[in-house]
């Protein structure tokens, strides 16, 4: 076992570990810790811990000290340098007529390096524009080409439930989407409304997944042959998962009558996989572009 701390450098940006040494740290503090990129300052979000050492990077780096007050000005110099940082680069990717968006503009707290977040449709050949960058700022420059999930994550923005976006407020990670995710839970299929402010997969598809799948394996497919408790024969109409009834059409007499039963209640084959979605070729053109980026 090892004695970390869990610090993080950006808003819900990832989790990394360090030793804390004999210091006394807190979660909520800031701490000045080195990284790859350079000393950094960042807060604690775990405070000390002992976790397996599978779980810790190697080698561990060790916490430099506690933010100090000038510390905490410093960073907020910083991010005032950034708004400035920015505003000078979109004149210059304007002057150089390129095809790209910056995102975002980030220092490291020794001012060693300044970074650029862009997203572009291709490639760009921003060569003349680190030259100029690097010419004004008189330190080292690195721009990097961003996809549209990592922007969103970098920008926030309201989801279609009305809350802030997830990516935005608490995933410190993005988590594989996949179309059979909406299929499990009864979601229409229709790219607009599966899709996020990011254009790709809602995250949150993935929240309920595992719910959806324990229900349905207890629930027959439409379409199914099912045994009432009465014993009538019948096939399953349509299924409410959450409820876990199932509407079957059930023949009475010389008629054929809708009845609503509880799952449990029915006699029937153990689920077996669903069907291969039978999409159109634009609805799978639609959905592969949402997949990308996943």
């Amino acid at each position: 076992m090892t004695k970390v701390i869990g610090v993080r450098f950006r808003n819900v940006g990832k989790i990394y570990y360090f030793s804390p040494q004999d210091l006394e740290i807190k979660a909520g503090e800031h701490v000045i810790v080195e990284t790859a990129r350079g000393v950094e300052y960042g807060s604690v979000v775990l405070p000390p811990r002992e976790v397996s050492d599978e779980k810790v990077v190697q080698p561990l780096k060790e916490v430099i000290r506690i933010a100090t007050p000038q510390d905490d000005k410093k960073e907020e110099a910083n991010r005032k340098r950034e708004k400035e940082a920015f505003q000078i680069c979109l004149k210059k990717i304007r002057e150089h007529n390129l095809e790209m968006k910056l995102i975002d503009v980030e220092y490291t707290f020794d001012n060693n390096k300044i970074l650029f977040y862009f997203t572009a449709d291709g490639r760009i050949d921003f060569r003349e524009l680190v030259k100029d960058l690097a010419a004004i700022f008189k330190t080292r420059i690195e721009l990097r080409q961003i996809g549209v999930r990592d922007e969103t994550k970098i920008l926030g923005g309201i989801g279609i439930c009305g809350r802030p976006l997830c990516c935005h407020t608490y995933l410190s990670e993005f988590v594989p989407v996949s179309i059979k995710m909406a299929k499990e839970q009864n979601l229409s299929l229709n790219p607009t409304k599966i899709s996020g402010v990011c254009g790709r997969l809602m995250c949150c598809l993935k929240n309920e997944e595992e719910t959806y799948e324990e229900l349905n394996r207890k629930l027959p497919n439409p379409g199914d042959r099912v045994t009432t408790p009465e014993g009538l024969k019948g096939e399953v109409q349509s299924v409410n998962v959450l409820r876990q009834y199932v509407k079957v059409i059930v023949d009475v007499e010389d008629e054929k009558e809708i009845r609503e039963y509880q799952a449990s209640e029915l006699k029937f084959k153990a689920r077996q996989k669903r069907e291969k979605l039978k999409l159109t070729e634009e609805e799978m053109k639609a959905l592969k572009e949402l997949e990308r980026d996943k």
